[in-house]
């Protein structure tokens, strides 16, 4: 290590305590040594985004991420956070590959963004989250293969909570991640979302809808716990919980997006935690479940997916 990581280290849990709640929040139950580790993991996923939404031009963005796959790749002399990250993903086993894929995620919001489909959306959420599960693995002692799968559907139904949550914000800077296909069928159009003009009444199906999409990933990510050492498995299921309550408190105000932010009280996060202590603890020692493949028909080839064969399309969800 660096002369630097110390600094670095403190750096970036600063980064996980003010940006990542829930997060900070679940890491309670990590081991000092997993909780620094995992803040220079996010922190390092952090500065990939900010790299490109922070970025006074999108060319300037897409260098900027350009040089950071650069350091990784060892083609370039890596930044202090680089340098730590490097040394997290060796002595945790983290498949740099997954990095990079987040790196193409991101630049992939540079500009306009529009998703067309299922397949697109689950495709942008490996990228953007389903990667951040794949490094956490590693961090956290996961070791056994066939966990990674489920490790990546948590992230994704993360994400697609996370898109029902902003889909207002995400739309006045331009990018409609609610896949277009759903949009349509339901008599929305695109760019009038794009302006903030849509009708709640119409959108609160697509919404409902998506986080029963989101509920898939977020089960076979639950499938996934027994493979988690006992602390940190407390971490992400309490982690987990927490964030898809953020869908029930959604449902809570049917299903409209035009009421400002969601956010989930202070008390239910405490429920929350103390129903993922509990399963947390039930599941111990369970024997792994076959993954649907299914769910990672459009992620044919990306590290940790399943493998589906060629018939096999991704589950749909709504009427």
């Amino acid at each position: 290590m660096s002369a630097d990581t110390p600094d670095v280290v403190s750096e970036s849990r600063a980064v996980l305590s003010t940006h990542a709640r829930t997060f900070n929040l679940a890491s309670f139950f990590l081991s000092s040594a997993q909780k620094d580790d995992a803040a220079v993991v996010y922190a390092f996923c952090r500065t990939v985004d900010d790299l490109v939404d922070e970025a006074p031009d999108p060319e300037i963005g897409r260098q900027d991420i350009q040089q950071l796959a650069e350091m990784l790749q060892g083609e370039r002399t890596p930044s202090p956070l680089a340098a730590a990250f490097l040394d997290v993903a060796a002595r945790r086993n983290i498949p740099l590959q997954a990095a990079h894929d987040l790196m193409e995620g991101v630049v992939s919001d540079v500009g306009e963004v529009t998703v067309k489909s299922d397949a697109e959306l689950v495709q942008y959420g490996y990228a953007v989250a389903g990667t951040v599960g794949l490094m956490m693995c590693g961090v956290i002692g996961v070791n056994q293969e066939w966990a990674l799968a489920h490790a990546i559907d948590l992230g994704i139904g993360m994400q697609i909570t996370n898109i029902c949550r902003d889909v207002m914000e995400d739309a006045t800077m331009g990018r409609i991640y609610v896949p277009t296909q759903r949009l349509v069928a339901a008599g929305i159009n695109p760019e009038a979302l794009r302006k903030g003009l849509v009708d709640p009444a119409q959108m609160a199906p697509v919404i409902e809808d998506l986080l029963a999409l989101a509920d898939l990933y977020y089960a076979s990510g639950d499938q996934g716990m027994p493979a988690i050492p006992t602390r940190p498995r407390l971490a992400i299921c309490a982690a987990s919980r927490v964030y898809r309550e953020i869908g029930t408190e959604l449902a809570r105000r049917d299903h409209d997006v035009t009421l400002g932010r969601t956010v989930v009280p202070a008390w239910r996060k405490l429920q929350c935690i103390t129903r993922a202590i509990g399963y947390a603890m039930r599941c111990r020692g369970l024997p792994p479940r076959p993954h649907d493949a299914r769910l990672h028909a459009a992620l044919q080839g990306r590290p940790g997916a399943s493998k589906a064969e060629p018939h096999l399309r991704l589950l749909k969800t709504g009427k």
